[in-house]
């Protein structure tokens, strides 16, 4: 029987005007997919595009492609790792105007989406359940640090109407820009990164300043470490060793 967290995420797919880009997993994933194919949906992949996971999904994955489309920055015949996992949900924040965190305990990965989509300048929308289930604790915490709380489809479209109006028209130089930002941290640059870290908190503009390189390799050195369970994040932008 499917979890009511499951029926939230096809009632919002089902209704949404616009395509739904997930990641293809069991559960909440696979239900917005479902619910969504019909008008289009995205699938980021976190492995080759012949390596899906789950296996189970294969079939999924082959009625999406119907009407949607599959994803991946990945090679043919990479099998997908503990840590391609997070990496992926960047790629699934960048692609959206919003993102919907339907259920997160209080260290999910969903919440690293969250933050990811936060720093993309993404929109954070997060489904509240009851405060005695921890499933729920995650996204009860989103809504109280601002996340926009959902409980029918037009919580979401009265936010994302002005920025669909206000979209502007892609610039000649976005291409190179991509490919910017697709590019890995030069090993240099993440061993000066790690080398000014510590047990101590210290702030991530002081990281930035101090490392001499720019923001977006400082975040990405900080997200691998943080799917390595390496760092601990702090209130006020304040990282630390574990």
């Amino acid at each position: 029987m499917a979890s009511h967290w499951s029926h939230a995420a096809s009632t919002i797919s089902a209704e949404h005007a616009r395509r739904t880009v997930s990641g293809l997993a069991r559960g909440i994933d696979a239900a917005a997919h479902r619910a969504s194919i019909a008008t289009g949906t995205v699938a980021v992949l976190a492995g080759g595009q012949d390596r899906v996971y789950p296996p189970e999904h294969a079939d999924l994955l082959n009625e999406i492609l119907g009407t949607g489309l599959a994803l991946t920055e990945m090679p043919l015949g990479w099998e997908p790792r503990a840590r391609d996992f997070p990496r992926r949900n960047r790629l699934i924040s960048g692609l959206s105007l919003g993102v919907v965190i339907v259920e997160a305990a209080k260290r999910s990965g969903s919440l690293i989406t969250a933050r990811l989509a936060l720093e993309q300048g993404r929109e954070v929308f997060a489904v509240p359940g009851s405060p005695l289930d921890p499933r729920a604790e995650g996204t009860n915490s989103l809504i109280k640090q601002g996340a926009t709380p959902v409980t029918e489809v037009d919580d979401m479209v009265s936010v994302l109407r002005p920025i669909i109006g206000a979209a502007h028209p892609a610039r000649e130089d976005d291409a190179e820009e991509a490919e910017k930002l697709q590019a890995e941290p030069a090993p240099d640059e993440r061993a000066r990164v790690i080398a000014l870290l510590s047990p101590a908190a210290v702030s991530i503009d002081d990281l930035i300043r101090l490392s001499a390189t720019s923001p977006r390799i400082v975040r990405m050195v900080l997200l691998e470490l943080e799917i390595a369970g390496r760092i601990e994040r702090h209130g006020g932008g304040l990282v630390s060793l574990l």
